[in-house]
């Protein structure tokens, strides 16, 4: 069995026992929170010393526990299996699936030596849902799919063709587990319709679904671009000769982002220190996803670049916006007030970083394209270009850093070089 080393989530758990609280392992389906529950933890805390009577995992999506989805059931089981002052650590796999499964949770933490980590994944168990219904008891942990450098850990290729089948089939585990291409189109396509679009409509009673399905599309096939529901509704109209309001296409975006498919970027007006209402960036929490439903037609490697350092930047636990340069400029004497772009605006407590991304870099002309926004920045915070071949990193007379995707992707402290 491949073994993929995730410490950092494994880390954070370790680092949450034992606080009182219900710590709540969310993320996307297939993303890896069932193998961090009954492999990776239990593991670490039997090299702790903890005996494996009292570790009580319960995996609620197994058909043979079925009746462990009853929450007397599941309740009597568990203190059934508490028979000693110790402490036990009780592993529940989709707790979605249990019936009144916040009751169930506070009550089992009224337990004074029980230690509960779950997980959840599908739009039945939301981090918004849990906010409002755990009321303070609850610890969120989100898991996203494999880093670069977690997935080049068992990668048997070159770090170039490894970053073209990740930016290609994404970084859910399994996908490393296939050797022929057509398996791997085969399991993403089907993870897509099969578990998350059927999710969607059976949580948010859709009935009228090709507008969802036509929505996923046109978001998939504009990751990076600036955008908004009015955009998207224009769209419709224009392109698709349909009539789609504003509200309908606000709700179905939430609905994806609930769903862990689809972040949305925000725009910072740097100078002004303000957010910006709209538009926004959307991008794909996996890529393999995001190619699967459009039938891998647009493998844009620019683009696809901006997703993974984006996705990147939210592993490391940033908060990522898009950032916006009000500049002046004098054109035949007139001055003409402009906007630049900065891809994205990195915030982790008092740390800030300013990143471009620059697939290529072939010309003068094109450098000064790519600092331009950066270089009108009057902050002591560092510049950062990622630029999609490997190159040393460079820092020029203004400040600007320069590095490859790849030191940036595999070096843990690539922000700080």
């Amino acid at each position: 069995m491949m073994i993929i080393n995730r410490n950092k989530y494994l880390n954070e758990m370790v680092s949450l026992r034992h606080n009182g609280m219900i710590k709540i392992i969310t993320g996307m389906r297939r993303c890896g929170k069932s193998y961090l529950l009954f492999q990776l933890f239990p593991s670490f805390l039997k090299n702790e010393g903890v005996d494996n009577n009292h570790i009580i995992m319960v995996d609620l999506e197994d058909f043979a526990n079925r009746e462990m989805r009853n929450p007397d059931n599941l309740y009597k089981y568990v203190k059934s299996r508490i028979v000693d002052n110790q402490m036990y650590y009780l592993l529940m796999d989709e707790v979605q699936m249990l019936d009144h499964f916040v009751d169930v949770l506070n009550g089992l933490l009224k337990i004074p030596n029980i230690d509960i980590f779950v997980t959840g994944s599908n739009a039945k168990f939301l981090s918004k849902d849990i906010i409002t219904e755990f009321r303070g008891r609850g610890f969120e942990i989100s898991i996203y799919p494999l880093s670069f450098s977690e997935y080049m850990s068992v990668y048997p290729g070159t770090i170039q063709a490894g970053l073209n089948e990740y930016m290609l089939y994404g970084g859910l585990p399994q996908i490393l587990s296939y050797d022929n291409e057509e398996h791997k189109v085969e399991f993403l396509k089907k993870l897509f319709e099969e578990t998350y679009i059927k999710d969607i409509k059976e949580r948010y009673d859709i009935r009228k679904d090709d507008d969802l399905e036509e929505l996923i599309n046109i978001v998939a096939s504009c990751i990076g671009a600036l955008s908004n529901p009015s955009k998207l509704a224009n769209t419709f109209k224009s392109e698709k000769k349909s009539l789609i309001s504003y509200d309908t296409v606000k709700n179905y975006l939430d609905y994806l982002a609930d769903s862990f498919l689809i972040e949305k970027a925000s725009r910072f007006d740097i100078k002004g220190k303000q957010y910006i209402n709209s538009p926004y960036k959307y991008y794909f929490m996996d890529l393999g996803l995001r190619n699967a439903r459009i039938n891998f037609r647009q493998f844009e490697k620019p683009h696809l670049m901006e997703n993974v350092i984006y996705n990147e930047l939210r592993i490391r636990g940033f908060n990522v916006d898009v950032g916006v340069v009000p500049v002046v400029k004098t054109v035949n004497g007139k001055q003409c007030r402009s906007n630049l772009e900065v891809d994205f605006v990195c915030n982790l407590g008092s740390k800030r970083y300013y990143i471009q991304s620059a697939f290529r870099m072939e010309s003068e002309e094109k450098v000064k394209q790519e600092s331009a926004s950066l270089l009108n920045i009057k902050d002591s915070f560092k510049k950062i270009i990622v630029l999609g071949e490997e190159t040393p990193i460079l820092r020029d007379d203004y400040g600007v850093s320069t590095i490859s995707i790849y030191d940036f992707l595999l070096k843990e402290n690539s922000l700080e070089l």
